[in-house]
């Protein structure tokens, strides 16, 4: 019986030939990530009792959670992490004039195909896009391994996800995502590898399978992946020198199931409050007002998620009850849309182009709701409080449906928009 992506890639880089489903095994991650909470794992490493980090080079800490700084809090950890990143002769920092982690570590080179990737954000799943092994940790676990270069991991199932047919107007890797959630719910895939495959997957950008890797977190996935092809090496060859081997499930791999979706028929998809997995057809929510729009995150930041919005809104101007806030993933992504004038047009339709980072998304900053009010956002939570109030309410769409609701003040069927 052949073997799944997860099983090849945890005996490799556990040093076995083989190893089995459920079986926890010691291995040593390629990279590992954190962005502002590594001033707190700093502080955990310190108790460990050792002094130097063991592989400087392995460690990358993007800042994005809320740069710059919006309090002394935040300041302060931002200062901790430059003083110990310093102090340890860390290379792979990227300060605030940089980006989203989820972004800047594929951009840099930091998540090459056979890789194993382990980040302390549960949405370190988004490298599975270019066929890594990449799964979130927690905070003490970051802080073992940089003091040992070392942490254990259990060999999970795996899901295989076939998604087919041909992608009806209107219809983005974020509304295919959105209703594969709303069906398999919030813990369909509970420690579970999730491997996206087939034609729909295939024809997809890598920004769409970026988006579909990075979502997977919300129906408890382990990992997401999606094999290797030439577009995502091509979108690497310019990213990076170094060496890296695809690995890749056998053909007769066993899964633990293999589930089919044909979105031929599928619409426009909307996440209602306060549950990621409380997916609806946006046809069934229409009409609901919104006074705040959000386009960015790590999760549709990407300059084709730009461009869809642009084109939506050119020569268009937004709701005047609808504050529009745009977050370009990177400030690669940001350069981009100034000198392709995609900027230009969003501004025109009254949107407000932030610096990239996380912002409103965790509620630390830069678009945080108040009481009674509604956002529609691509992001991936709208928990009760995820925007910084528990008494607002959160939606989530694809770019398209986000700043088709905005020109109307209200959740709006993007295909209305669309020639």
């Amino acid at each position: 019986m052949g073997k799944t992506f997860a099983e090849k890639i945890l005996a490799l880089k556990s040093g076995k030939e083989s190893i089995s489903i459920g079986e926890i095994v010691t291995v040593s991650p390629d990279a590992v990530m954190s962005h502002d909470n590594a001033a707190a794992i700093s502080k955990k490493f310190k108790q460990i009792g050792v002094n130097k980090v063991i592989h400087p080079e392995r460690i990358v800490i993007p800042l994005d959670h809320c740069v710059p700084a919006a309090t002394e809090k935040y300041a302060l950890n931002h200062k901790v992490i430059r003083e110990f990143v310093q102090e340890q002769g860390i290379k792979n920092f990227y300060d605030i004039n940089t980006g989203v982690c989820h972004q800047v570590l594929p951009e840099k080179g930091h998540t090459l195909p056979g890789t194993l990737v382990l980040g302390s954000d549960s949405h370190t799943t988004t490298y599975g896009a270019f066929g890594a092994f990449a799964a979130g940790i927690g905070r003490s676990e970051v802080a073992s391994i940089w003091a040992t270069g070392k942490i254990w991991l259990k060999v999970p199932e795996t899901i295989k996800i076939n998604i087919e047919g041909e992608i009806p107007k209107g219809v983005y890797p974020k509304d295919i995502i959105l209703y594969i959630i709303g069906d398999l719910g919030a813990d369909g895939a509970l420690y579970k590898a999730v491997e996206f495959s087939g034609k729909v997957v295939r024809d997809m950008s890598v920004g769409g399978r970026m988006t579909l890797c990075n979502m997977a977190a919300e129906m408890g996935a382990k990992i997401g992946y999606v094999e290797p092809d030439e577009k995502s090496i091509q979108w690497l060859a310019s990213r990076t020198e170094k060496e890296y081997k695809i690995v890749k499930s056998d053909a007769d791999a066993e899964f633990e199931r293999i589930i089919d979706y044909d979105i031929s028929g599928l619409e426009p998809q909307i996440a209602c409050p306060h549950t990621v997995d409380n997916v609806k057809p946006v046809s069934d929510v229409m009409g609901t007002k919104i006074n705040q729009a959000l386009i960015g995150t790590c999760t549709n930041g990407r300059i084709e998620d730009l461009k869809i919005a642009s084109d939506i809104l050119q020569g268009k101007k937004i709701s005047r009850n609808v504050r529009l806030l745009v977050f370009p993933a990177s400030m690669e992504v940001f350069a981009e849309a100034m000198e392709k004038g995609i900027f230009q047009e969003l501004v025109k339709s009254g949107a407000v182009i932030m610096n990239p980072g996380c912002g409103p998304c965790l509620g630390a900053h830069e678009g945080v709701l108040a009481p009674g009010e509604v956002c529609l956002s691509t992001a991936n939570r709208n928990f009760k409080g995820r925007m910084g109030c528990k008494e607002a309410k959160v939606y989530l769409a694809s770019p398209a449906t986000v700043a088709a609701s905005s020109l109307y003040g209200e959740i709006t069927d993007v295909r209305r928009c669309l020639k």
